[in-house]
């Protein structure tokens, strides 16, 4: 990720969920030495990004979008495979992030790439207010 992409990052966090990522707080992951964030280019245009912060051995998948221009055309699985490589090569012990309970989608890709249900955040997300499913896939 770059700062010519947060702008249009924005756009897909506005597009793909209800509690959006602002521009600010996408520019702030630019200078966060513990923030991996990776954009996906199709066609020359923007298609979705992925983030993840590290702590320590740890890491913590931030969201993962696409447009919906872009959707089932592999985006997603692009994605998620070069972040799970790059886990790799920095000695990473697991990566876990939260989904919606609703997001079967979300959910299906996850588990695609081995990630277990290992828990339950009750009304962890607004607009709706709805559980969080704790993913993690441990290396």
């Amino acid at each position: 990720m770059r700062q010519e992409h947060i702008e249009r990052l924005a756009e897909i966090e506005t597009e793909c969920f209800s509690t959006p990522w602002s521009d600010e707080s996408l520019a702030a992951e630019l200078s966060n030495p513990l923030a991996v964030f990776l954009v996906a280019l199709c066609d020359g245009e923007i298609a979705g990004y992925v983030g993840m912060t590290q702590v320590i051995d740890e890491g913590y998948l931030a969201n993962l979008a696409v447009t919906e221009r872009f959707r089932r055309r592999g985006v997603a699985k692009a994605l998620l495979d070069e972040l799970i490589c790059l886990a790799k090569e920095n000695d990473l012990s697991f990566i876990t992030l939260e989904v919606r309970r609703s997001n079967e989608v979300a959910r299906r890709l996850y588990e695609n790439f081995d990630f277990d249900e290992v828990g339950v955040r009750p009304d962890f997300y607004v607009n709706p207010v709805e559980d969080a499913i704790l993913m993690t896939r441990i290396f």
